[in-house]
């Protein structure tokens, strides 16, 4: 199975150069994943590269469908309890 990037990509660049395999590429409104050439880093790494450094949580899903960087990898906040701190922010 391959990775795929969805639509939320920001077109930030960080994980085209670290893909070993170079399945990355720029596409018309974000980068995409080549399933043909995608190796999960199998063999090579502990974890995706390209989830490893992509900066927008959700946005790189495995071949099931379930995002590799899911949200709160980043903020380290469960996705249950976001809500309650962006309110906590919003009302400071």
């Amino acid at each position: 199975m391959a990775f795929k990037i969805i639509e939320g990509c920001v077109n930030c660049w960080a994980c085209e150069p670290l893909c070993p395999s170079q399945a990355i590429a720029l596409a018309a409104s974000h980068f995409l994943i080549d399933a043909r050439k995608c190796t999960e880093c199998e063999g090579e790494f502990a974890e995706p590269q390209c989830a490893s450094i992509c900066p927008v949580e959700g946005v790189i899903l495995d071949g099931l469908g379930v995002p590799v960087n899911p949200p709160g990898s980043l903020t380290g906040i469960p996705p249950e309890r976001l809500a309650a701190a962006m309110a906590e922010i919003q009302a400071r």
